[in-house]
């Protein structure tokens, strides 16, 4: 006999983005939960939330969000301290074009 609290069949989903804040993305990663500091992930900070939920594990531990060309792997996203940070920024046109004309 099962109990209430029992889980109910298997999970096949192994990643999901469960939340997407001001601040970060908590993100569920075969039944726990993580999360991802927009400090630390800056590639997140102005993508769309459809964009961000568009994540595939591509390989064990290793996730891809396809557009945004961001591939993490599970000890990225839960040791980021451990990783140096690797991101150019791009200066968006309009940036650009108001930085010339001030010189």
């Amino acid at each position: 006999m099962k109990t209430k609290s029992e889980l109910l069949g298997t999970t096949t989903l192994g990643v999901e983005v469960s939340y997407v804040s001001q601040l970060g993305v908590w993100i569920l990663i075969n039944e726990r939960e993580y999360y991802m500091p927009f400090v630390e992930f800056p590639w997140f900070r102005n993508a769309s939330p459809k964009h961000i939920h568009n994540v595939k594990e591509i390989s064990p531990n290793h996730y891809f969000w396809e557009d945004l060309d961001v591939d993490l792997t599970l000890d990225m996203i839960a040791n980021p301290q451990v990783y140096p940070l690797r991101y150019n920024v791009v200066a968006e046109p309009e940036f650009e074009y108001k930085y010339k004309n001030k010189q």
